[in-house]
């Protein structure tokens, strides 16, 4: 069963690798249960959709779309042999270290019921930053990351609520299209030639993310 092995906060640590003062990307899991809400609007919101998760850079990060960000245990795994280190659940910033769900294959739009309550949609897949490129201390670790294409996934909150550590996550709706957190993410950053196949999104795609593929959809029609 699809499950939540750990529900991961952050909390402020001074951040050498930008010019904001502050980074929350030093995750670790907690006990007990978790409120998740809407955040509001990315600049003035509350930052995180989980309550106590702290934001450093409001600017490009957080708010609605960017609520709740799930990444996978078993890359994680897959990582900690790559890179020969222990790599906790949180290691990558995430709020949601999952098993059992694929959530670089999710489906833009998707729809997870996470316990008994809470619902996520799907959003968008996340990008390195120059925080997490510094936090991982790895040698050309954007760059490593991205050639990996396995991102994980942003997702908004539709259904507030509490999570924990062991709850469920099951995918109840799921949209008419193909386009994935892990296909946006080549799209929009190795492989520019796919973003005209992401508005088969429709409005579940982000309106930036949209922009960028109408773009590159009429420059190939001139």
């Amino acid at each position: 069963m699809a499950h939540l092995l750990s529900v991961n906060l952050g909390e402020p640590e001074p951040n050498p690798h930008k010019t904001t003062r502050s980074t929350g990307i030093g995750k670790r899991p907690v006990e007990g249960a978790v409120e998740v809400r809407a955040p509001g609007a990315k600049h003035g919101g509350l930052g995180s959709g989980l309550v106590g998760d702290f934001i450093g850079d409001g600017k490009h990060h957080g708010g609605d779309l960017q609520a709740v960000y799930a990444f996978q245990r078993e890359d994680l795994d897959a990582w900690q042999h790559r890179l020969g280190r222990e790599l906790p659940d949180g290691s990558f910033g995430e709020n949601l270290t999952t098993l059992g769900i694929d959530a670089n294959e999710a489906l833009v739009g998707e729809v997870w019921q996470v316990g008994d309550h809470v619902q996520l949609k799907v959003t968008s897949p996340r990008i390195p930053c120059g925080t997490f490129r510094g936090w991982m201390g790895e040698r050309g670790w954007a760059r490593t990351f991205t050639a990996a294409g396995r991102p994980g996934t942003y997702c908004s909150v539709l259904v507030p609520g509490t999570i924990r550590a062991g709850d469920r996550v099951e995918v109840v709706s799921r949209p008419d299209h193909a386009v994935t957190a892990a296909l946006v993410f080549r799209a929009t950053t190795t492989e520019r030639d796919l973003l005209p196949q992401l508005l088969a999104a429709g409005d579940d795609l982000e309106p930036e993310i949209a922009e960028l593929a109408r773009e590159r959809r009429q420059l190939v029609l001139d």
